[in-house]
C-alpha cells in the first residue's frame, strides 16, 4: 500500500520529483527556483514538447542534469484561478500514473501560485487522496510478476507550504480511501472467494470500527416473508443473508431517524433459468457492487468518525440455475405483502432490493433511503460509463445527491418516473411483473423499486451498472473496480447531515 506523508515544500535532493505547473507553462516559486538551477532546462523541455500546463497534462524528464533526481515529472493544473479540490485529487492521480511505480520514493511538490483560492493544506491533502486512490492494484493472484511489472513506489511525500496542516486535512480522506479500497477488493475478488457468506463476513469486520452489525439468515428472512429475495437465492447452494450495519456517530441525535443506504449484493449472476450468454459472464462477479459500495461507505464513515447516524443494508444472494431455481412465470410474495410475477429470472436485483428496502423502512424508519445497484444493462446504453442513473421521488434529495456526486466526480444523471412507465409493469395475474417491455428498461426497473417505498419517504435509486467497473484507466482508478458510490455517499452525509 502506498504511504502518503507530508512535508514542507523544499526541493528534494534525490529520487523522483513531481512538480505542478500552471497553464501557459507557468512555473511556481519552487519550480522557477529549480529551473534556474538547471539553467532553464525545464522551460526548454516544455518548449520542445506539447506540454502547456493544462489540467492533468504530464511531461517526464529523465535524470535531469545537475541533479540526483531519477526523473522530474511535470503535472499541469491549468488556470490557477479555477483550481478546486477535485482537480488536485486528479493531479495526485496523474502523478502516480506518470511515475509508473519505477521509484520506491517520490515527492509531489504542490507549488505556490498567486491567485489560487484553494488553501495549501486542502490542495496537498486532496493530492494525497488522489495519489492513494490511483495507486490501487489487485495483484493477489499474480504469482509470476517480474520486478518491472510491479509497482516499486512505497512512499509519496506531498510537499507544500502547508506542511503539517496538510497532514491533519488528509487524515479523514485517508479513511475514505480505506473504504474505497475495501469496496474495490470485494468487487474484484472472484465469485468462488466472495459469495453471500464471505461478503457477510466482510461486513462483520466493520464491528472493529464501532459499527453495529446484525445478520439475518434464510430462516429469519422466511419468517419476515421475504419471498422475493429468497426466490432469487433458491437455485444456489450458497445460502443468502441480509446484513444491517448501523453507524451511530451522533449520540445527540439518537431519536432522529437515520440516513439509510441499501445495496444489491448478487455475488454472481448467471441470470438463473433466463441464463445469460457465456461471453462476458465472468464479469457478473461485480453484480454485488452496490452492496460493496454500501459496505465501503460505512467503513469510510466509521473510520473518520462521521457525526451522523447511518444505516447500511445489503441483501446478499447468488443467482444460479439448478433444479431448485426459480422459474420464469413463478409468482412470489414480497415482505411488503405485494406479489410479483417473475417474467425474467435475470431481472433478479430488483427482487432482492424489494425486500431489503421494505425491511429498511419497517425496521429503521429512515429519514431518507438511497439504494445502489448494478441493476440494468439499459443504463449503460444510455450513459455508457460516464454517469450513474439517478431516479428519485424527491427533488431535494435528488439535488443533494447530484451535488455530492459533482463534488467527488462520481456524477449522476436524473431520469424521469411516471404513471405511464409504472403501468408497464402491471401483471395480469399478480400485483406486478418484474420486467416491462424492452423500452425504458432502467426506468421500469426503478418504477418497480418505487412500489416498495412507503408514502412520504424520500427515496433515490442509483443504477451504477455502467460506473462500478471501468474498461479503461481513469484519473483516480485503473481499469477495473471503481468503488463508485463510496465517496459520493460519504460526501452526501458530510454535506447534509454532519453540518446540521
Amino acid at each position: 500500500m502506498l504511504k502518503i506523508v507530508f512535508a514542507a515544500d523544499d526541493l528534494p535532493g534525490q529520487n523522483a520529483l513531481v512538480l505542478t505547473v500552471a497553464d501557459k507553462k507557468k512555473l511556481g516559486e519552487q519550480g522557477a527556483k529549480l529551473d534556474k538551477k538547471l539553467n532553464g532546462a525545464i522551460k526548454r523541455a516544455m518548449e520542445a514538447s506539447h506540454f502547456t500546463g493544462a489540467k492533468e497534462q504530464t511531461l517526464t524528464i529523465l535524470a535531469p542534469a545537475k541533479t540526483r533526481l531519477s526523473r522530474l515529472v511535470l503535472v499541469g493544473i491549468g488556470d490557477v484561478t479555477m483550481v478546486d479540490a477535485s482537480l488536485f485529487a486528479r493531479v495526485g492521480g496523474a502523478a502516480v500514473a506518470a511515475l509508473g511505480g519505477k521509484d520506491a520514493q517520490a515527492v509531489l511538490l504542490v507549488d505556490r501560485f498567486k491567485g489560487s483560492a484553494l488553501t495549501a493544506a486542502e490542495a496537498a491533502a486532496q493530492a494525497g487522496l488522489g495519489a492513494r486512490l490511483r495507486s490501487y492494484r489487485f495483484d493477489k493472484y499474480h504469482t509470476k510478476l517480474k520486478p518491472d511489472q510491479k509497482s516499486a513506489l512505497r512512499t509519496l511525500t506531498i510537499a507544500s507550504r502547508a506542511g503539517t496542516a496538510a497532514k491533519a486535512a488528509y487524515a479523514p480522506l485517508d479513511k475514505i480511501a480505506d473504504g474505497v479500497f475495501l469496496t474495490r477488493d470485494l468487487v474484484t475478488e472472484p465469485a468462488n472467494v466472495i459469495y453471500p457468506e464471505t461478503l457477510m463476513q466482510a461486513a462483520r469486520t466493520l464491528a472493529e470500527l464501532g459499527v453495529k452489525v446484525d445478520v439475518l439468515d434464510a430462516k429469519q428472512m422466511k419468517k419476515l416473508g421475504m419471498g422475493a429475495l429468497l426466490g432469487v437465492a433458491q437455485g444456489s447452494v450458497n445460502p443468502p443473508y441480509l446484513v444491517a450495519m448501523q453507524w451511530l456517530g451522533d449520540p445527540s441525535a439518537k431519536d432522529k431517524a437515520p440516513v439509510c443506504f441499501v445495496g444489491k449484493g448478487v455475488t454472481f449472476d448467471t441470470g438463473g433459468i433466463s441464463i445469460k450468454p457465456a461471453a462476458g459472464m465472468e464479469e457478473m462477479k461485480f453484480d454485488m457492487a452496490g452492496a460493496g459500495a454500501v459496505i465501503g461507505a460505512l467503513k469510510a464513515l466509521a473510520g473518520r468518525k462521521a457525526k451522523a447516524n447511518v444505516v447500511g443494508i445489503v441483501g446478499l444472494v447468488e443467482n444460479m440455475p439448478s433444479g431448485t431455481a426459480q422459474r420464469p412465470g413463478d409468482v412470489v410474495t414480497t415482505a411488503s405483502g405485494q406479489t410479483v410475477e417473475v417474467i425474467n429470472t435475470d431481472a433478479e436485483g430488483r427482487l432482492v432490493l424489494a425486500d431489503a428496502l421494505w425491511y429498511a423502512q419497517e425496521t429503521f424508519k429512515p429519514r431518507c433511503i438511497i439504494d445502489l445497484a448494478t441493476l440494468t444493462g439499459a443504463i449503460i446504453i444510455a450513459l455508457a460509463q460516464e454517469h450513474a442513473g439517478l431516479f428519485s421521488n424527491d427533488d431535494k434529495l435528488s439535488d443533494q445527491l447530484t451535488k455530492a456526486g459533482l463534488g467527488v466526480e462520481e456524477t449522476l444523471w436524473r431520469f424521469p418516473l411516471g404513471t405511464a412507465y409504472d403501468k408497464m409493469i402491471n401483471s395480469p395475474i399478480a400485483d406486478m411483473k418484474n420486467v416491462g417491455e424492452r423500452g425504458a428498461g432502467s426506468i421500469t426497473a426503478a418504477q418497480f423499486l418505487q412500489r416498495f417505498i412507503k408514502k412520504g419517504t424520500p427515496w433515490a435509486h442509483l443504477d451504477i451498472a455502467g460506473t462500478a467497473w471501468q474498461s479503461k484507466d481513469k484519473p483516480l482508478s485503473a481499469k477495473g473496480a471503481t468503488a463508485f458510490g463510496v465517496r459520493l455517499l460519504d460526501r452526501f452525509v458530510a454535506d447534509n447531515f454532519e453540518s446540521q
